[in-house]
């Protein structure tokens, strides 16, 4: 299933970068039915960043949604490549166990708006749940929460940005 964000910034594209590849600022960072974060990975190779989160979902599960996983709880690996040159790259994400079954990509842009003022950063991808009879269902109830997580985190980009972080 296709999904879209897009968030306004009133800063240089360069210091949004920063923060949205932080580190620091993902494990402070407190998102809808999710723990914080587990940082697995995270890099700068030239203009080449990376870092790379495990979470936990710690939120209620649909019946749907509970037959899909079972018992076990839900983790996934969410990994953000930007290049700081371009301020292009990926957002993916996958579950810990079963990637196959559920996992997404999208391209990561961030531009200066027309007004010189500020960024636009755009995520456009698609969200897969592979399981016969009940995907599109389970996909129709996850992207809200996605592009949901993704507001807030750009509202504490926003008060980071405004804080002077």
């Amino acid at each position: 299933m296709r999904f879209e964000a897009e968030h306004e910034f009133a800063a240089p594209r360069a210091r949004v970068a920063d923060l949205l590849c932080d580190a620091e600022f993902h494990r402070t960072l407190d998102l809808p039915d999710l723990s914080r974060p587990e940082v697995l990975e995270s890099t700068t190779d030239g203009a080449s960043r990376v870092l790379r989160l495990r979470y936990e979902y710690v939120g209620q599960l649909d019946p749907v949604a509970r037959r899909i996983v079972g018992d076990g709880g839900i983790a996934w690996i969410q990994e953000l490549r930007l290049d700081t040159v371009s301020f292009t790259g990926t957002l993916s994400f996958s579950a810990e166990r079963g990637a196959g079954r559920l996992n997404g990509a999208g391209d990561v842009t961030i531009v200066t708006r027309e007004d010189a003022a500020g960024c636009r950063r755009r995520i456009a991808g698609d969200l897969h749940v592979r399981v016969p009879v009940v995907g599109s269902s389970a996909e129709r109830r996850i992207v809200p929460g996605l592009i949901r997580r993704l507001d807030v985190e750009a509202a504490a980009v926003t008060r980071a940005l405004q804080d002077g972080a």
